[in-house]
């Protein structure tokens, strides 16, 4: 199910003959893919080995492959850390959470898409879990539970308790 952004448009419409209107509102479904947006994404080798993030610092050849991956996860689909090393033949799950906590291409790098093997809503922002269920020192699940609003907007919804609540939307692109 595509997401839904309810966009208001008013319209007048004249009462029994009254001078005064009154507005009423349209709803217009429209599909809101967080990844849309105006970004440069450097493609080329000159490019990737020039680049540096705000922070002045160069993106590894493991960043760019989780990265390009990642760019190709469809909108209101997810998919997992461990899915993500399978089908890079690279890494482990920890190393592409590590390199999509830094990405310097959000959202156009959708790294919100991702989610736990489990099922689990996983992390974002470098906190894990939600609520009750938070780890971490300084962990509020505020992150979280703003990565669970991201994909609610792109159709894709978790449990109360943040595990997903239709597996059917788990995509695995491995080719």
């Amino acid at each position: 199910m595509p997401a839904i952004r309810t966009q208001l448009s008013p319209t007048k419409r004249a009462t029994d003959g009254h001078k005064t209107t009154s507005r009423a509102f349209i709803v217009v479904e429209e599909m809101q893919d967080l990844a849309d947006c105006k970004m440069h994404y450097p493609l080329s080798d000159k490019d990737r080995n020039t680049f540096k993030t705000h922070d002045g610092k160069r993106v590894t050849p493991h960043q760019w492959a989780v990265y390009d991956f990642t760019r190709t996860i469809p909108c209101g689909r997810v998919t997992t850390y461990k899915d993500i090393c399978v089908a890079l033949g690279q890494g482990s799950p920890r190393s592409v959470g590590s390199a999509l906590r830094n990405n310097p291409f959000a959202p156009f790098v959708p790294c919100h898409r991702i989610i736990a093997s489990n099922m689990y809503i996983g992390g974002f922002f470098g906190e894990w879990g939600t609520g009750a269920n938070a780890r971490g020192q300084k962990n509020t699940g505020l992150q979280c539970n703003r990565k669970m609003e991201m994909l609610a907007k792109e159709g894709v919804t978790f449990s109360v308790e943040g595990y997903l609540a239709d597996e059917s939307l788990l995509w695995i692109g491995r080719g």
